[in-house]
């Protein structure tokens, strides 16, 4: 089928590059962050010969990638400290939470570290959707919405109002394609379908169940919630199957960890670089500054453009520009009530400013589980709005969707935790969000290194919000670390 080019072909990964054994001996280089970018980069050049400093100004690493489990005392900047009390073996995934199989980056570190991983549920059609007025199950609003516009194609077709575009034949093959995918009758028309789920579910014997009557038209346009499902996973990152590594997302990130911990330095935050003809100063928070050859720097670009640096002023307007979106997450610690109703992993959606409810993946049947009540991250004022809200009002909206959705439980949640990562020092946001214009002058910028300072995190990629980002970026910064190695060497 790709040879007739009715297939296209499944992207490459982009290999690790080529670091030759050896070929960074003598040579140093001070990593700014142990996020996944600063520790999969660190890992290369360790391989490759060079001396490695990781900096990091948390007392973890993983950057994004947090894992919080019981124990774990959350800070947030302007609120009371929380203190996680899940029972063992439960965890809240603050930041990353799936794999896309296409993002062959972060499943090559899952592999040559051999971190087990999971199937992540990220689409279950048993899950609501709650519109206000009326929940349904998602089954419900994607295979109405659809029957009613392949109805409306069918009617086109039928009309003559598509004959200039087609021809005889491939208005028959329309049609016949429409009636399928759209469930439709005979006659064109859609009435519903057993796709959409049942009234009262087939039985036994004589039990032919009772099909639901079909959602109008109407009544799906006014709630723009119940598109959503139809659409989400047919986002490239966000296809079936996904997977997440079990026990936690920060288990590659601890993997990695583990291999070259004592070239990490934690609760090390950084105040500024310097370059020089030689080499790179690293100014800290407190102690002796960090010098080396090379600089890598793998901080949020928000976070680097509050730094004391001699960058260029071109380089600190690009800096000064960047918008991190907020973004806040709320768990719950319950029992198991919702995989008693047959929903098995998934997302359920909402209008509510908590936007989603996230059901677990994996340890089906356990007594407990961690439900995620929130999971604010679109540019939805109300959206935006709660994760400025204080961390009772998070729980309540959180809680009162909950209760909505899943009527009597939401006496049931308990636990809660909430993080902001507006509110999370050192982020200051999710993730970049790059205008076009931005894209065009600032984001080449920031790509160049200064100097001997080089850059890197999920910020300088395409693929923004991902740990695939962070880990391709920081393969790009080390082809230009290689060539200046390189070309120092024979310069000396």
């Amino acid at each position: 089928m790709r040879a007739l080019g009715l297939l296209s072909a499944t992207p490459a990964f982009a290999a690790v590059p080529e670091l030759p054994p050896g070929s960074g001996t003598g040579k140093s280089v001070v990593i700014l962050g142990a996020g996944i970018a600063g520790l999969t980069a660190g890992h290369e050049l360790l391989k490759a010969g060079y001396g490695v400093t990781i900096l990091e100004a948390r007392d973890r690493i993983g950057g994004r990638v947090w894992s919080i489990r019981g124990g774990t005392r959350v800070e947030q900047e302007g609120r009371a400290d929380q203190l996680c009390t899940f029972d063992q073996g439960l965890y809240m995934n603050a930041g990353a939470a799936r794999l896309p199989t296409e993002h062959r980056g972060i499943f090559h570190y899952a592999r040559e570290f051999k971190v087990p991983l999971e199937v992540m549920v990220n689409v279950n059609r048993s899950a609501a959707v709650d519109a206000g007025r009326e929940i349904v199950p998602q089954r419900r609003a994607v295979n109405d919405m659809r029957g009613h516009i392949a109805e409306l194609l069918a009617k086109s077709i039928d009309r003559g109002a598509l004959d200039a575009e087609l021809t005889a034949t491939d208005k028959e093959r329309l049609r016949s394609y429409l009636t399928d995918w759209g469930a439709l009758r005979g006659d064109g028309s859609y009435r519903g379908s057993d796709r959409s789920g049942f009234a009262r579910v087939p039985g036994g014997y004589a039990d032919a169940g009772q099909e639901l009557d079909p959602l109008t038209l109407e009544e799906l346009m006014d709630h723009g919630t119940w598109g959503v499902p139809a659409l989400f996973e047919e986002t490239f990152d966000q296809q079936a199957p996904m997977f997440q590594p079990v026990g936690g997302m920060d288990r590659i990130a601890y993997a990695i960890y583990e291999s070259l911990s004592d070239h990490v330095r934690l609760n090390t935050p950084v105040t500024g670089v310097r370059n020089a003809s030689d080499g790179v100063t690293v100014m800290l928070e407190s102690g002796a500054p960090v010098t080396a050859d090379y600089c890598l720097c793998t901080l949020p670009g928000n976070y680097v453009a509050r730094l004391d640096t001699d960058f260029s002023t071109t380089k600190k307007a690009a800096l000064g520009n960047l918008f991190y979106a907020p973004s806040a997450k709320v768990a719950w610690q319950a029992p198991r009530f919702w995989e008693e109703q047959g929903i098995y992993g998934g997302l359920a959606w909402t209008e509510e400013p908590n936007t989603l409810v996230w059901y677990p993946s994996g340890d089906w049947n356990s007594p407990t589980g961690i439900l995620m009540g929130a999971y604010s991250y679109d540019d939805r004022p109300a959206a935006v709005a709660f994760t400025h809200m204080t961390h009772a009002e998070r729980f309540a909206i959180s809680r009162d969707v909950i209760e909505r959705i899943h009527p009597g439980k939401g006496a049931l949640l308990a636990r809660p935790l909430t993080v902001a990562w507006n509110e999370t020092r050192f982020s200051g946001g999710v993730g970049c969000v790059w205008t076009d214009e931005q894209r065009q002058t600032a984001y080449p910028e920031l790509c160049r290194p200064e100097g001997r300072t080089f850059f890197a995190g999920e910020h300088l990629s395409y693929v923004p919000f991902w740990q695939e980002g962070a880990i391709l970026s920081g393969f790009e910064a080390l082809k230009l670390l290689r060539a200046r190695t390189a070309a120092d060497r024979l310069a000396a």
